[in-house]
């Protein structure tokens, strides 16, 4: 009874939310719909309205300059410059491609059974954004077993006949501001919604190609795999410094950028390289229907644009998507190898990607720009391109030592510390600058929660605590597998932790403030755990 009516005062309040044009009414009531939230077990509703505290309503302009700088007002001169703009952006004129491949037999593929269809159904997100057929996440999560077999049955039709109903192919294209002017379009990022039954046949489809091409891809990659992340990278390549620093063997790096690599892979080239891997048959021309025609539409402030076509590229929010973009990056990364790599714990190691994200690695620049020549050669055969300007160098080493790599004609900088997935890594192998940086941000994101949530009466104890381990401590501890823990680095990290606590317990710091102080806070924090 209590989380009925709980429930009932929470949808009130955020109906009141909606209402309400008085600014400190509004900001009252956001969090009044917090503390509903949390008592009624809505996670979803309270993170929304967190971020909305934090970050503010998404930005919008309401006139955007055109190609040549003229400012438009119209609705209608505004929808179309942002077709031209992602219509340019999502068919470089430079991509290349060899011809298409044949699906080659397809006699070998057994339909699509009930059972796939139903175990994607389920993992769903329910608060998923419908594509343009306007089907949601809830329509199919409420199917039941007649349904499912219709859902099935559609994506037979699609898997025996190779062709796809034109709204899977249809993409809707959403303008999110990234930082700048609001009226220039290159400050936006595009983020695709594509329809949510086509998701369902294109994550059948992700998991048939994966149980085909995840046992051939190499260790090197960590990027879209079942089971790895960001940290086994990370602590990969501090371990292979760690170990050159302690024998003095200097290692040199190239930390390579691909220019927009998710856009620009080339389809022709693309289907090859799945053939090389096993992928043919009905399972290979079930996925070139997914990109046969497709089209693209953009929806800014209500309004929509016209189709395009969209030619070169992997689709943006596709399910197949990951996994076809460590496959073509991993043709690339094998036939660039045959160059003298670096040794670590009986192997060698040329090269470590997470998804576009690559470092080779050498013992001397001579065979680092040897690496490096292969590896822009193997991209420009497959339609990639190195962005120069992005791409830097930097060398361990206990003497300063100089690397000048070029691609063509263009010199790459030499750094003396590079972010390499968010943790800064240095040319000393030192990881001081590194703990400063992340007490740095949590420092940031402790006065913005300080201003916009965490000290705001309306607020429990436990509602705080929910955004200290949620936000927080992910930020604080992100990379802390590499952490050399010296006395004064955990100090330093355990003062940082404390000074958040405090906020989020209501005590301050005194001059009397000693370690039953600290003993209090974190008495005070589990107790409202």
């Amino acid at each position: 009874m209590y989380k009925q009516v709980t429930c009932s005062g929470l949808r009130r309040q955020s109906l009141n939310l909606e209402l309400a044009t008085d600014k400190n009414e509004c900001s009252k009531m956001k969090y009044i719909v917090i503390k509903y939230s949390l008592i009624s077990l809505q996670a979803k509703r309270f993170w929304q309205t967190v971020r909305r505290l934090r970050k503010g309503r998404q930005q919008l302009a309401h006139t955007v300059y055109s190609g040549d700088g003229e400012l438009l007002t119209s609705s209608g001169a505004i929808v179309g410059r942002w077709k031209e703009y992602f219509e340019e952006l999502l068919n470089p004129t430079y991509a290349h491609s060899k011809e298409e491949a044949e699906p080659g037999d397809l006699g070998m593929d057994c339909p699509i059974s009930g059972a796939e269809v139903a175990e994607v159904v389920k993992q769903l997100h329910s608060g998923g954004a419908p594509g343009a057929d306007e089907v949601r996440p809830g329509y199919l999560k409420a199917m039941d077993v007649v349904g499912l077999s219709w859902l099935t049955r559609l994506c037979n039709i699609a898997w025996s006949s190779g062709a796809v109903p034109r709204e899977w192919q249809t993409g809707v294209v959403v303008p999110i501001f990234k930082k700048g002017d609001l009226r220039v379009c290159s400050n936006y990022r595009g983020i695709t919604l594509l329809s949510l039954p086509g998701k369902v046949y294109s994550k059948v489809l992700e998991r048939r190609v994966r149980s085909i091409v995840e046992s051939q891809i190499e260790e090197e990659q960590c990027g879209f795999r079942p089971g790895r992340g960001t940290v086994d990278q990370l602590y990969t390549l501090a371990r292979v410094m760690e170990g050159a620093w302690e024998f003095a063997q200097p290692i040199h790096m190239c930390f390579v950028d691909l220019e927009k690599a998710y856009d620009r892979v080339p389809r022709g080239t693309l289907w090859g390289t799945l053939q090389e891997y096993g992928v043919g048959g009905f399972l290979l021309r079930a996925i070139q229907s997914l990109y046969q025609r497709s089209v693209s539409l953009v929806r800014i402030a209500g309004s929509k644009s016209d189709l395009f076509p969209v030619r070169v590229g992997l689709r943006q929010g596709c399910p197949l998507s990951p996994v076809l973009f460590i496959t073509f990056m991993d043709r690339i990364s094998r036939r660039s190898r045959g160059v003298e790599c670096v040794k670590f714990g009986g192997r060698r190691i040329s090269s470590l990607l997470f998804a576009d994200d690559v470092v080779l690695l050498a013992s001397s620049s001579s065979d680092l720009q040897l690496l490096l020549d292969r590896f822009a050669a193997e991209c420009e055969a497959a339609g990639m391109r190195i962005s120069t300007s992005k791409s830097e160098t930097m060398v361990l080493d206990q003497k300063r030592v100089a690397c000048q790599l070029r691609v063509g004609r263009e010199v790459l900088p030499q750094v003396e510390e590079f972010k390499y997935l968010g943790v800064l890594f240095t040319s000393e192998g030192r990881r001081d600058r590194e703990i400063d940086g992340r007490i740095g941000s949590t420092s940031a994101v402790m006065r913005t929660l300080s201003r916009s949530v965490v000290v705001k009466r309306e607020l429990s104890q436990k509602a705080r605590l929910s955004i200290y381990r949620s936000i927080y401590v992910p930020i604080l501890t992100y990379g802390h597998e590499l952490w050399v823990m010296t006395e004064r680095n955990s100090l330093r990290i355990q003062a940082a932790e404390m000074s958040f606590l405090r906020r989020v317990t209501g005590l301050s710091l005194t001059p009397s403030f000693h370690r039953s102080r600290q003993q209090h806070v974190t008495a005070a924090a589990r107790h409202s755990c």
